[in-house]
């Protein structure tokens, strides 16, 4: 039987590595799950976990004093460093 929740759900779509989906799928079948219930539980537990809000706060205060002004520049920086890395 679907939960209240459930029956107001609405279907998003989302992009990810192939690397992760493929371990999501395994994680789910050995769950015994789908891939949606995985997904929708794992952001769940992200928007209402107050230690990640703190952990967010702490890593923002810390990117500003280094001068990054923006979630999207941490990407770029993510990318160049694991091009630098893949280079090396």
């Amino acid at each position: 039987m679907l939960s209240a929740s459930m029956k107001r759900a609405k279907t998003i779509s989302i992009t990810v590595a192939p690397e992760l989906l493929a371990k999501a799928e395994e994680t789910a079948a050995r769950e015994e799950r789908t891939v949606s219930e995985l997904c929708a539980e794992a952001l769940q537990r992200y928007v209402e976990d107050p230690e990640w809000e703190a952990l967010l706060g702490r890593t923002r205060a810390a990117g500003k004093g280094l001068g990054v002004a923006s979630e999207a520049e941490v990407e770029r920086l993510s990318d160049e460093y694991r091009r630098e890395k893949l280079i090396a």
